[in-house]
Order: C-alpha cells, then sequence, then structure tokens
C-alpha cells in the first residue's frame, strides 16, 4: 500500500466557521494515519491515527463526505 489522498467536503457548515464545498485537503499514509490541512480561513493541521477516526470527528453525521483523489494501488 501506498500514501493516498483525499479531500474532505461539506454540504452544510452546522458551526458557520467551515463553510461549505471542498473545506480540507489530506493524505492517508501507508501505516494508516492521516493528516488533514483545513483550506479555511484559519488555517491549521490535523492528524489523526485513521481516517475513520478523523470522519467519527468531522464527518458531522454525513454532511461532510471523504473523497479519494488517488486510487488505492
Amino acid at each position: 500500500m501506498t500514501s493516498r489522498r483525499f479531500r474532505l467536503e461539506r454540504t452544510e457548515d452546522e458551526s458557520g466557521v467551515s463553510g461549505t464545498g471542498i473545506i480540507a485537503e489530506g493524505v492517508e499514509f501507508y501505516h494508516g494515519d492521516c493528516v488533514i490541512g483545513w483550506l479555511t480561513k484559519h488555517k491549521s493541521l490535523g492528524v489523526y491515527r485513521n481516517v475513520k477516526e478523523m470522519m467519527n470527528i468531522h464527518g458531522h453525521n454525513g454532511k461532510t463526505v471523504l473523497v479519494w483523489i488517488d486510487n488505492d494501488i
């Protein structure tokens, strides 16, 4: 397995902070950890043990979708 890129797309912004559309981009590393970079006004990075954990925090009950940019090779 190799690292692969993704983006987070949000359809509704409950908090009024992130906005809608493409709000972050990230990488899932070959060992499972992932990093996201926010594309919002307040830039920051987040590090997570895996994509599932990240989506549990930032998924907003289906209002945020993870879209893979790279195919799983």
